[in-house]
This record gives C-alpha cells, structure tokens and sequence, in this order.
C-alpha cells in the first residue's frame, strides 16, 4: 500500500474544520475541485465516506471524524521533524540538560552560563537545580546529561570528575559570643541550627559530622537557599554550616569558622559512563571542567582561599 499523502490529510482537516470546500481552499491556496479530489482520492483509498454534503457545508461522518483526529496527529509530527531539522540548519547544536547543587548554581555556575550563551548560541541549555542524589538518579536515568554535585559520589555507573576541593565552615552572627577558633560537632550540637534543605547533601554531611551527638535536642531550621541561611545566621536565629565558598568574600556580619575534624564538599562533575557523545554536550563538559581548580605545578593543585569573616570573640 501506497503511503499517505500528507497534502491530502492536511485538505481533510482543513475541510472538516472550515465545514466548506471553498474555504479550505482559500485558507490552503487550491482550488474547490483540488480540494473535492482530494477528498475523493482518501475516500477512494479507504472505501469508506468521510465527507457529507448538506447544501454549502460539509460534515464528517464517523469514518471522516477518527481520520481527521489521526491526521492532526501525523501532521504535528512532521511540524515538529520540519522544525528540529530547521534548528540544525539554523546554526542549533543540541540540547544539554544540566543538573546542579544550588551552591554551584549561586557562586560557580552562572560564568559559565554566560561563556556558553555568548559563544555558543546555538546550544539549548536546561538547568536544574537537583539536591545531589536528584542528580545521580538523573544522570543514571538519563534524564540529565551533566551535574554538578557535592562530592563524595559513588556510584558504577558514572564517571566523577572532582574540580575544586572544597570544604565546610561554621557561619555564626557577628555578636556572638565566646565563639571557639574552630568549631566541634559538640559545640554546633549545643547552638541552634540553620541548614539548608533536608535533601541537599550538605546536609547529609553535617548530619554525619554530627552523628555522636544526633537525635540533636533542638530540631534544626531548615531553609532552602543558602543566601538565606546567611539573612537568618546575620539576624542572630543561630549558627549554620555551609561550603566555604558561600562566605568567601567574607561579611562584617558574620563570623566564620573552621570545623574540627575538617569536612570535605568538593565540587564533582557527573555524567554517564556511557553516555553517547554530540556536540553540543563535548562544548558544555569542557566548559565545565573550566571550573577546575588553577594547578600551581606538578602535582599540586591551588586551593580555595580560605573564607575570612569577622574575628569575632575568640
């Protein structure tokens, strides 16, 4: 059997939808025989009745009306393969799927973002926001083409890229009292609790951190942004934890702390072991492997500056 012809599906829609021969070939540039042929040439194929006339107007019949509900179909298909193939011709790449913690998202991510609009406009970029283990799921599902995570990941299925050591501080009020050069799980145990998101894998480290001295006698705060975790910190509600990366500019509002023992959160790059290679995904990997850390010389590796906020009392 021969295939179906596209301009005669397209007359037929246009022909139940005006309800006139006339129209439909006003609206599709042909004349009335053109479109009655039409009609006549799908009827022919089928066997079977599709258009009923009643004086000027046309009605489909029950074969003419399920037709028609197919033919939208198959017509918005070949629009949509007509417009993907238009993209290419266009200049367009791909698309990426880019999945990230909200840290990078805040601080390292929107640089990059920038480079690849500017000189990459032909890629369609998609980025979510996805706590870490949204992101390995993603990446594993393949739902998302690349994440940036807090490290530690493992996972078989994913090649981890680290690119900047990193590691977490205590954030405390500037007016805050008796505040030790560094911080122990024993004493954030005893302030009150500002975290981010009970999902986020910060979270999950401090919780670790912390595990001789969980369940904690006062639930922690939970807020969804780390910005706003500093308003609350700068506000005096309480004391948090967060990525040094977040108060590396350091505030007159907040003093910052390191923990004991250290905690690393390293920022990672995820993508699937297997993950098939396109163009517009090898642009976005290198771009984000730029966020590496500076390599002073052979085997060593600049790390970030440590935060510095106010002295606070000691």
């Amino acid at each position: 059997m021969r295939s179906l012809n596209l301009d005669q599906l397209r007359t037929l829609t246009e022909v139940v939808a005006l309800g006139n021969f006339s129209a439909a070939g006003r609206r599709l540039n042909l004349t009335q025989p053109a479109v009655s042929l039409h009609v006549r040439e799908l009827e022919h194929r089928f066997g079977v009745k599709l258009i009923e006339r009643r004086g000027r107007q046309a009605y489909p019949t029950v074969p003419g009306r399920a037709l028609v509900e197919q033919a939208r179909h198959i017509l918005s298909a070949c629009e949509s393969a007509e417009a993907a193939m238009r993209r290419f011709h266009e200049g367009w790449l791909g698309r990426v799927h880019i999945g990230t913690t909200l840290t990078a998202l805040t601080y390292q991510l929107p640089a990059v973002l920038r480079g690849l609009r500017k000189e990459h406009p032909g890629i369609e970029l998609l980025v979510t926001n996805m706590a870490t283990r949204d992101s390995v799921d993603g990446v594993l599902q393949n739902t998302v083409d690349l994440a940036l995570v807090t490290l530690p990941v493992k996972a078989t299925r994913l090649r981890v890229t680290p690119l900047r050591p990193e590691v977490l501080v205590a954030i405390l009020p500037a007016e805050a009292n008796d505040v030790p050069k560094v911080v122990t799980p024993e004493f954030a145990a005893a302030q009150p609790l500002i975290l981010e998101h009970a999902r986020g894998a910060v979270h999950a480290l401090v919780m670790q951190w912390m595990a001789e001295h969980v369940p904690l006698e006062r639930a922690p705060m939970h807020i969804g942004t780390i910005e706003g975790v500093k308003t609350l910190v700068a506000s005096g509600l309480g004391m948090s934890i967060v990525p040094g990366i977040a108060v590396s500019e350091g505030r007159p509002d907040l003093i910052v702390r390191p923990l004991a023992p250290q905690v690393p959160c390293g920022l990672g790059l995820i993508e699937g072991l297997n993950a098939p290679s396109n163009p517009a995904l090898d642009i976005v990997r290198d771009a984000l492997l730029g966020l590496r850390a500076p390599v002073d010389g052979p085997g060593t590796t600049t790390r970030p500056r440590r935060p510095v906020g106010n002295g606070g009392a000691s």
